[in-house]
């Protein structure tokens, strides 16, 4: 069952529940895609959280009960509709070194080798969850939890545009300069945010990343092709292996 509460005075919150699992998220992939599906005149915009969806609406041409009662009709085709294909990004990432300054302490924490943090990191498919913090961000699931590790005492004030790091039980990549708590164990060459293109975020939600390990010659090479526009990401369809 759905729970759909007012959120404000222009826009809905539906709930699928509390747990936060690759199921329910399936569950608000399908649902907001039939809601988009339904071409409902006053929604102006779906926002899909772990185990949520926000639908942000003009009053002034669909009521807040007439919108509920369509989305409870949505909600009940359930099952009909065959599940939505997703893709999965293959973003190479330079482990270690002065960009990856927390691998040595993972790889200690764990009591493991460097490189087997390295294979272990880079062996999942991440579901992208739900983007947000700062623009790009995707919050992801799947981190094997021999690599959950505590987040910093003390924030870093900045780091670098594309680390990757790990922050208790998660993993992400930061798309911009910012502060993080989080131990960074390397970075990728990839613009993931870029106001000048359309969609600006390279990312989106219910799709899946992969980590691929490159070596330092291989990132300079990416990162040339990044800067002069020439570097396109590669992806493949979640299923049907790389």
């Amino acid at each position: 069952m759905i729970e759909i509460k007012p959120l404000g005075d222009k826009a809905i919150k539906v709930s699928f529940g509390k747990e936060i699992s690759e199921m329910i998220h399936q569950k608000i992939k399908q649902f907001i895609t039939q809601l988009e599906a339904a071409n409902i005149i006053g929604i102006i915009e779906l926002v899909p959280a772990y185990n949520s969806v926000a639908i942000y609406y003009q009053p002034e041409f669909i009521s807040f009960n007439v919108l509920v009662n369509r989305i409870k009709k949505i909600y009940k085709t359930f099952g009909i509709e065959a599940p939505v294909q997703s893709i999965v990004y293959e973003i190479p990432v330079y482990y270690g070194g002065a960009t990856g300054p927390d691998l040595s302490y993972i790889a200690d924490y764990h009591k493991m080798s460097k490189e087997d943090v390295i294979e272990l990191h880079s062996s999942q498919e991440y579901l992208i969850y739900m983007l947000g913090f700062v623009p790009g961000f995707p919050y992801l699931g799947g981190l094997p939890k021999k690599l959950a590790v505590p987040r910093l005492e003390h924030p870093r004030p900045s780091v670098a545009a594309g680390s990757v790091g790990i922050g208790g039980n998660q993993t992400g990549i930061y798309p911009s300069v910012v502060p993080s708590g989080w131990r960074i164990l390397g970075v990728t060459p990839v613009t993931l945010f870029d106001i000048k293109k359309t969609p600006p975020s390279l990312f989106s939600t219910g799709n899946y990343i992969k980590f691929d390990p490159i070596d330092g010659d291989e990132f300079t090479r990416i990162k040339q092709l990044v800067n002069e526009r020439k570097y396109t990401v590669k992806t493949y369809r979640k299923g049907l292996g790389e």
